[in-house]
């Protein structure tokens, strides 16, 4: 169960926001095989003032920061900035301006399903892909 955080700065619309939620979300669901109700997504929106970005990056930038199970292979991570970056630039998203970041962790240090240990839990697909 990966928990995402997509931080982007302020100037989108309502749709524009739920449309790189959606778009974010789909590409993880699908690179990793996640089931589709399987998702922990938070928008995190700045003002100008509130973020120094790197330099040459535009006002349409996006930090996407998704805390996942250990386990996943360096290609499926490969696979996975990928699919991110192709589905944002649908969204007029340059992909230059898409940083990605993915912690990984012991299945451990996440409570799920009631505070239950994730490495206690079946979890009905495979984490190591």
């Amino acid at each position: 169960m990966p928990v995402t955080l997509v931080s982007i700065l302020e100037g989108r619309t309502s749709d524009e926001k739920r449309a790189l939620m959606e778009a974010v979300q789909a590409a993880i669901t699908d690179t990793l095989g996640l089931p589709p109700h399987d998702r922990n997504l938070r928008l995190c929106v700045h003002g100008a003032d509130e973020w120094l970005l790197p330099e040459g990056k535009s006002d349409k930038y996006v930090l996407v920061e998704i805390a996942l199970f250990a386990g996943r292979t360096p290609e499926t991570k490969g696979a996975l900035y990928a699919a991110i970056v192709t589905a944002l630039e649908a969204l007029g998203v340059d992909r230059n301006d898409v940083f990605i970041r993915v912690i990984d962790q012991p299945r451990e240090n996440f409570g799920i399903r009631g505070g239950q240990r994730a490495d206690m839990v079946q979890l009905g697909y495979e984490v190591k892909v």
